[in-house]
């Protein structure tokens, strides 16, 4: 490939001043410095973290408590997954708060929820919001580009688990319950929060379909986590890379589940409860351990990934509204829109990186000027 011309944006050479910024990270020649927010202290965020924590675990024992009207729909057997939903409820509101007291966190969630709210982005584009759920949180598209078996298989993971918290959750916290409408069946009545929703028979299609749900999600659980264990223990990328409590576990996690769930109805159809109250413990304790991982483990994605659809969609709108589109200083290659710049050069700003500036050059004009930096501090000696 050849040299963009430059006639417009030369190269910094030797002695210039430009030179010496980039490679040292300063600001541009002529930027005055720019105002450094006053940075949080650890311990200020750990209390504002512990108090949001605090307030949602609290929230969740209320609704809990009057969600199964004070506690009367409350199964007993299942207050161990009920607890490990609090802790669960805490740690995310923990770690979400940490994560967002971050400079580049902080202003990524705040464009993105703008975005979400912004009544002009819905009248211009009013399908954009959905689209964007749609295809980036629920069918993951971007993955497709990466491999499309990866695709398929973080698919099974995701609806999995997806509709196993969708049953597992309601049941856990006495929201939901399936009560015999005859006394011996097989008519039944699925009741959330007291009130009857629909009654079917157990015997029936649908009836066979609510009462397998978990098994039929721990399927698509196997299938999928399999398949990333097998790429692990192959694919010598991932191989380099990984990390037992960080890459692994989760999988083994999702396998243990999964697998103890379905030998939980094996044993109830087939051996007539033999090894039940093993197995119920096992997978409870499976359960339990994973739930109060997710927070400070790889499932913490799953949380944080709803949070960069906003800046999907901030991305999106500000290419439909035709704003100016900022090509580089140097070779006037196409970067992005001016407020997705602006946006990033305030992120920088932010985390005092103090090179702002030269957002405004494409990567391959940044890697140019880079080496051209080093090279006049090499030739200088470094001295």
């Amino acid at each position: 490939m050849t040299e963009p011309p430059q006639t417009v944006e030369p190269t910094p050479g030797p002695g210039d001043p430009a030179a010496g910024a980039l490679a040292t990270g300063g600001p541009a020649p002529g930027e005055p410095p720019a105002a450094v927010p006053t940075p949080q202290t650890p311990a200020a965020v750990r209390r504002r973290a512990s108090l949001a924590g605090a307030v949602v675990s609290a929230l969740l024992v209320i609704a809990i408590v009057f969600g199964s009207r004070l506690l009367r729909d409350f199964d007993s057997a299942l207050l161990p997954y009920a607890v490990a939903t609090v802790f669960l409820a805490f740690g995310v509101a923990y770690r979400y708060t940490v994560w967002v007291s971050a400079p580049g966190a902080r202003r990524l969630f705040k464009q993105g929820w703008r975005s979400f709210f912004s009544a002009a982005n819905f009248r211009k584009a009013p399908t954009a919001l959905p689209k964007m759920i749609a295809t980036y949180l629920g069918f993951q598209k971007f993955l497709g580009a990466r491999s499309h078996a990866r695709w398929a298989a973080h698919q099974l993971v995701f609806w999995g688990c997806l509709l196993a918290a969708a049953i597992t959750f309601p049941l856990t916290w006495g929201w939901f319950t399936f009560t015999s409408s005859t006394g011996s069946g097989p008519g039944y009545e699925m009741r959330i929060w007291g009130f009857k929703v629909l009654g079917f028979d157990s015997l029936g299609f649908f009836g066979w379909i609510m009462f397998h749900g978990l098994d039929i999600a721990a399927v698509l659980v196997i299938a999928g986590a399999s398949y990333f264990l097998w790429r692990r223990m192959k694919d010598r990328g991932a191989i380099t890379g990984q990390r037992f409590a960080y890459d692994l576990m989760p999988l083994i996690c999702l396998v243990v589940i999964s697998v103890t769930g379905l030998l939980l109805t094996f044993s109830s159809i087939f051996l007539h409860g033999g090894g039940y109250e093993f197995l119920a413990v096992l997978h409870m304790a499976s359960v339990v351990f994973t739930l109060i991982y997710i927070p400070f483990g790889k499932f913490f994605h799953i949380v944080q990934r709803p949070a960069a659809v906003g800046m999907q969609l901030f991305k999106y709108t500000s290419r439909r509204k035709d704003e100016e589109v900022l090509t580089c200083r140097r070779c006037h290659e196409t970067i992005d829109t001016a407020p997705y710049v602006e946006n990033l050069q305030g992120t920088m700003r932010d985390l005092d990186l103090r090179f702002d500036a030269w957002a405004e050059y494409c990567p391959r004009c940044k890697r140019v000027l880079r080496g051209n930096a080093y090279l006049d501090h090499v030739k200088k000696g470094f001295k």
